[in-house]
Parts: structure tokens; sequence; C-alpha cells
């Protein structure tokens, strides 16, 4: 993953603030980047100042085993390093809609989508109820496991799948400033208009 070291550096976005229009609006995707996120990256260094051998750990290392983590920075650091591995993830695993080929899977995942949910289709309405369920802040995943096999499951407010023992393959973020500007109480609006832009890459 890039930007994956400290210091950790906002990463730019891979399109224009306004090539996932209608779908994700440009002020929405200029305070989600360059404001929230941001302010995670920024964040995330500050707590990590006083701690030369954690700078040393990559974001995947922080958050696997937070046991390793001072126990008076363990909360801080694990939000704030769950905030810069969710927003990196979500923000590249997106793509302009008449530009993307890969909001379908293809290959070896489409066929193990169809073995482990039915169909594509029937997957698509699973996240989407996962999506539309979570209460409060946080992400719905659709993640596979040390042997290959697929899950979808919710985080609350910055976890991510990596404790669990997880890989993420797609994230779509929840929380309200992803979506509130445009689509205001129309979750399941924002939630439906994500297979428009999504990326799925071969796993």
């Amino acid at each position: 993953m890039p930007y994956n070291s400290y210091p950790y550096e906002l990463p730019p976005l891979p399109y224009p603030y306004n090539a996932l229009e209608p779908y994700i609006d440009e002020e929405t995707m200029l305070v989600h980047h360059d404001k929230l996120f941001a302010g995670f990256v920024t964040l995330l260094n500050g707590v990590l100042k006083p701690y030369p051998k954690l700078q040393k750990l990559s974001l995947e290392q922080l958050l696997v085993n937070p046991n390793i983590l001072p126990k008076n920075s363990r909360l801080d650091i694990t939000r704030y390093a769950g905030g810069v591995y969710n927003h990196i993830l979500f923000f590249a695993k997106m793509a302009p809609p008449g530009e993307n080929q890969h909001n379908i899977p293809t290959g070896k995942l489409m066929q193990n989508i169809n073995k482990t949910f039915g169909s594509f289709d029937k997957f698509k309405a699973l996240f989407s109820q996962n999506a539309a369920a979570v209460f409060g802040s946080g992400y719905t995943f659709l993640v596979k496991n040390r042997h290959g096999g697929l899950k979808i499951i919710n985080t609350r407010n910055q976890e991510t799948p990596l404790r669990l023992g997880y890989s993420p393959i797609i994230i779509l973020d929840v929380w309200e400033h992803g979506y509130f500007l445009k689509y205001k109480e129309r979750r399941d609006e924002y939630i439906n208009n994500f297979w428009d832009i999504v990326v799925f890459d071969e796993n």
C-alpha cells in the first residue's frame, strides 16, 4: 500500500474531485479527502511522534497487533491508523463511472463470489443490506480470509478487518460525511450508486 510509512502523507486522489459525479459530488470529495482524511494523517503523525520504534512499522503492523502499542496511546493510534488505512482503500477502490472497467469482478474473484453468495446480484444485495444496517458510523467490507474464503463484514468507527485476520477487497464508507452533503438521509441511494464506481481488483 502506498503512503504506508512514517511520516505519513496524504495520498492524492487518483482522479479529479468531480470525476465520480453524479454519484459522489465534488464538494463531498473535497471535504472528505482534503479535510477529514488529511486530518487523520496529521493526527497519526502527531501521536506517533514520541515513539521512534513505532515509526518503523507499517499501518498494517500498527493495526494487526494493538498489544504492542503503549497503553496510554493505544486507542488514539489504532483510531488514527485505522482512519488512514480505511481512507486509502476507499478512495483507491473507486473510479470514474465512464472509465470504470472494473466495477464487476472477473476471473477467480467472480467465481469465488458466485460460489460463496450464489451470484453477483445476490452478493450485491447482501453487501448493500449490510451497509444499510450500519448503525452510526462505520464501513462495510468484502474481505477474504487466509484460505481465500469470502465474507461481508461491518466495522465500527475506524476499525479495520486486519485484526480479525481478513484482507479487504472492497470497502464502502458509510459515515455520514461520505454522503450527507448530496444524499441527506437517503443513504440507500448512496449505497446503490456505489456499484457504478467501485473497483474490483483480481484476487
